[in-house]
């Protein structure tokens, strides 16, 4: 299948590699504004430097990698050119521009895959069942902050022009604690403080957000990026039920702007009262082996004409509360969000 990838930051040129490696893939056209350094597997592709350029060539597939407040415009307007979209988290910047991006894959029959990227890693998928055969309600405790500078923080202030740390990190856990409950959230709250003056007055690098499910269940996570930002304590993934826990054990962490450390899981440890279970992970995947597997999953899905219909759905939900937290903040109240998924 013919792709054209737009966006050659990180997660762009991750993505662009797992195209090149793929057998049922050819790379057409590397769409970026700017002239920026290749890895070589990925020099010999044509350079495109407009989003149009890359869609008058007739991809089969477009692969969206670009800053989050041109997600849903550009996914629309390849779905509406006959190509099935692959989109970086977030998959909007806007509830409704998500729900419209989802409409326009139905109406056009294509397929729209959402870079959840625990999704498709094993030990996750290990967690997630282990804490669901617990029972709930759950406590969820989720964080990831990261103590960043040089090239990472200025990518991080980059990213806060358009989104919030809450957001463009916390899709990815709010995702994990909604298919661990699969109950829907009806209230969110959050707080946020701006510890830098090198970005906006309206935005924050250091904010958490608290989510209460219809089953009873809670849970809170924070996000931090910057100089400034302690590495104590700064990946916590931790699970707890009235029948006992999951954690991730953080012996394996190194620094906390490590990409391959935010997918690690190392172990999992399950307590039940009286009796502690470690499980150990070995020989993990690494972040381009997800990113590959993030491709194989969009490909199969076309080939085997897959029902994406209930990740799309999960998409908008961990937006949706994730929004709700930043429009929390904003205004200083929670956010009462019904009983409609």
């Amino acid at each position: 299948m013919r792709v054209v990838v737009a966006g050659l930051g990180n997660m762009g040129r991750s993505h662009a590699l797992a195209y090149h490696v793929h057998p049922d893939a050819k790379i057409v056209g590397l769409v970026n504004r700017s002239d920026v350094a290749l890895p070589e597997a990925l020099r010999a592709y044509p350079r495109l430097a407009t989003f149009d350029e890359g869609l008058a060539l007739g991809p089969d597939i477009v692969c969206i990698a670009t800053y989050s407040d041109s997600h849903a415009d550009y996914a629309i307007r390849a779905m509406e050119a006959g190509a099935h979209v692959f989109v970086e988290k977030p998959l909007a910047t806007t509830v409704a521009d998500a729900r419209r991006v989802v409409a326009a894959a139905q109406a056009n029959g294509r397929k729209l895959v959402v870079g959840y990227i625990l999704r498709h890693h094993s030990s996750w998928q290990r967690l997630i069942a282990e804490a669901r055969a617990l029972g709930g309600p759950y406590v969820f405790r989720m964080n990831l902050n990261q103590q960043s500078d040089g090239p990472t923080w200025a990518t991080h202030k980059a990213l806060m022009e358009t989104t919030s740390p809450l957001v463009d990190c916390g899709v990815h856990y709010v995702d994990v604690m909604c298919q661990i409950t699969d109950a829907a959230p009806i209230r969110v709250s959050g707080m946020g403080l701006r510890l830098s003056d090198e970005i906006a007055p309206d935005m924050y690098n250091y904010g958490q957000l608290q989510v209460w499910f219809k089953d009873g269940s809670v849970g809170w996570y924070e996000a931090g990026w910057g100089p400034m930002m302690s590495e104590t304590a700064f990946f916590v993934k931790d699970v707890v039920s009235p029948n006992g826990s999951v954690s991730i054990t953080d012996g394996n962490k190194g620094q906390s702007d490590d990409v391959d450390g935010h997918t690690a899981v190392g172990a999992i440890l399950v307590h039940r009262p009286g009796n502690d279970t470690l499980i150990k992970m070995p020989g993990e995947p690494g972040h381009q082996e997800l990113c590959d597997a993030e491709q194989a999953f969009l490909l199969n899905a076309i080939a085997r004409d897959m029902d994406l219909t209930r990740h799309m759905s999960d998409a908008v939900q961990s937006l949706r509360i994730c929004l709700a937290a930043d429009e929390s903040i904003r205004t200083c109240r929670p956010v009462e969000l019904g009983d409609v998924q």
